[in-house]
């Protein structure tokens, strides 16, 4: 089974480019929601996370996001330290679910591929790209946020430049025709190397 890594900063796009490979047929693994998933049922997982976090780290067994993010965006030992404690548990959950897909290849979606090293399990690398000012227009209107959290949430990602030089395929996302455009292009390559 051919691995395909999809990436990108926030806001680029990667959602709208994994739904167009899903209409192709091709299964998608959103890693960011396995991971709000384990958080969520994973006893071994809430249990270090109130460790490392304290009590506040949950609110009525749901994960306290707000809280967690002033802590994380403030301080980068404690974003390596919570994703030691998630990754190695989503990965597992990826590994089993890759076996029960049939499919030539299969897209596993994660925003930070490259800054956590997962881009050493995929066979190739898509990285989605689009201007910062879109990106930030983007999330300022899919999400309540401010312009400061979202470059906060940049600085801690790779650049679009730094991404791009590791990867096999880039889509430059600012038009739904020209994305779908690339990513048939990029899927009848994969077919072939299936």
């Amino acid at each position: 089974m051919i691995i395909v890594g999809l990436t990108g900063g926030i806001g680029s796009g990667k959602t709208t480019v994994a739904k167009q490979f899903s209409k192709l047929g091709i299964p998608v693994y959103i890693a960011d929601d396995e991971a709000k998933s384990l958080m969520r049922r994973s006893k071994v997982i809430k249990r270090k996370l109130f460790k490392l976090f304290g009590e506040e780290a949950y609110v009525d067994g749901e994960l306290n996001r707000p809280y967690l993010a002033g802590i994380i965006f403030n301080d980068k030992t404690y974003l390596q330290k919570m994703n030691a404690i998630v990754h190695p548990k989503v990965a597992r959950h990826f590994e089993k679910w890759v076996l029960k897909q049939k499919a030539p290849y299969v897209i596993k979606e994660v925003a930070i591929l490259f800054e956590n090293g997962g881009d050493k399990a995929c066979d190739y690398v898509i990285t989605v790209t689009a201007p910062i000012k879109t990106r930030i227009k983007r999330l300022l209107k899919r999400d309540d946020t401010s312009e400061e959290k979202i470059e906060a949430i940049m600085k801690n990602q790779w650049t679009d430049e730094e991404k791009i030089k590791k990867s096999h395929f880039v889509i430059e996302n600012t038009t739904l025709e020209s994305t779908i455009s690339q990513v048939l292009k990029i899927h009848k390559k994969l077919l072939i190397k299936a």
